[in-house]
């Protein structure tokens, strides 16, 4: 059979249940051997026409983390202004954990995405659908292996990736803060600090045409 265990798929909707978007750490380094577990997770994830547009570029100059806490606390500040009333609120929410986590990993997108047409030609996005895939089976190896992970998008794209030596094609999408945590939050963060609310699946999911909802089992809300 290719059914897994009832245990085994037990544990994987649970991990899926309890990943959560972190922003505090325990200031702890993590062991080489789990973050090359991590990374290798990461790796594994499907990529349309298997290009694997995945780049990782792992932060170990404490200067350079610096700088790109400073990236991130300017954009946390342009983010607030265009919020415009809810600018206070946004100001008060932790965003990220850029100085505090053991581990900060930044994904890029390849250089030369242009040869790849697989899968691409009407819907040349893919590539970065890919990498979110990337980014999700490390979160969910991480969330397993009791690590905390938090994805950071408030930089500059081009800032960062002049700061960084990136080829000119070549993009960063994302900010992995990785470390030690002393608990995971009950619930998603943003929905504890009362800014938004997870929303029922049965308005997410249609069948056959644009809203037309599908009878989805109330008791999977």
């Amino acid at each position: 059979m290719n059914r897994f265990s009832n245990e085994e798929i037990a544990t994987v909707y649970k991990v899926i249940a309890e990943r959560r978007d972190i922003r505090h750490f325990i200031p702890e380094p993590i062991e080489p051997e789990l973050l090359s577990r991590l990374l290798n997770a990461a790796h594994l994830a499907p990529s349309v026409g298997f290009m694997q547009p995945w780049r990782f570029i792992r932060i170990c100059d404490q200067s350079l983390r610096t700088k790109i806490y400073r990236m991130v606390e300017q954009e946390r500040i342009n983010t607030a202004h265009a919020l415009h009333q809810r600018e206070d609120e946004f100001m008060r929410l932790k965003v990220e954990g850029v100085r505090e986590c053991g581990e900060l990993l930044v994904v890029a997108l390849m250089d030369q995405r242009e040869k790849h047409v697989f899968g691409r030609r009407t819907l040349p996005e893919m590539d970065l659908a890919s990498v979110a895939c990337a980014i999700q089976n490390i979160w969910l190896a991480a969330r397993a292996e009791g690590i905390g992970m938090g994805w950071v998008s408030l930089f500059d794209p081009d800032q960062l990736r002049f700061a960084l030596n990136m080829p000119a094609d070549a993009k960063p999408v994302a900010l992995l803060c990785l470390g030690h945590v002393e608990a995971f939050y009950q619930k998603p963060m943003l929905e504890l600090e009362g800014w938004a609310a997870r929303q029922k699946l049965q308005d997410v999911v249609y069948e056959n045409t644009w809203l037309n909802n599908a009878k989805i089992n109330r008791e999977s809300e």
